[in-house]
């Protein structure tokens, strides 16, 4: 089912608003994971019961692994971008679409020109 060859327009407008609505999402999903990270840095930074970076290494990741609000910000964080994915494929459907219409129309511009002339030579 293809739209009218107007309404392509305003469709790649909305389509490419998605794709920037998404990007603003999973930027605020990054910005809450990073704070994560650094509290979880920060505390097994100064904990003093851990002797060298390995320790810290390892009590970094079991912070994060226990963290609830950093496993859910991961999560959103995979179906937003799986989200983006498949929006920009809608995004760039829309535009091939669009092209191929144009260039039907304009196909269909050249034949109607062309039988134009091809009557007028033989006087119809």
């Amino acid at each position: 089912m293809t739209m009218q060859l107007s309404h392509y327009p305003a469709a790649i407008a909305q389509a490419a608003q998605r794709v920037n609505e998404l990007d603003s999402q999973i930027m605020a999903v990054q910005q809450l994971i990073n704070r994560e990270e650094g509290n979880a840095d920060t505390r097994s930074a100064f904990d003093p019961d851990l002797k060298n970076d390995t320790q810290r290494r390892s009590r970094r990741f079991e912070l994060l692994l226990v963290s609830q609000e950093y496993q859910t910000a991961l999560n959103t964080l995979l179906q937003l971008t799986a989200e983006k994915a498949n929006a920009l494929a809608h995004l760039e459907y829309l535009r091939n679409q669009f092209s191929v219409a144009k260039l039907e129309c304009r196909r269909a511009i050249a034949q109607q020109l062309t039988d134009f002339e091809s009557r007028e030579l033989v006087g119809l």
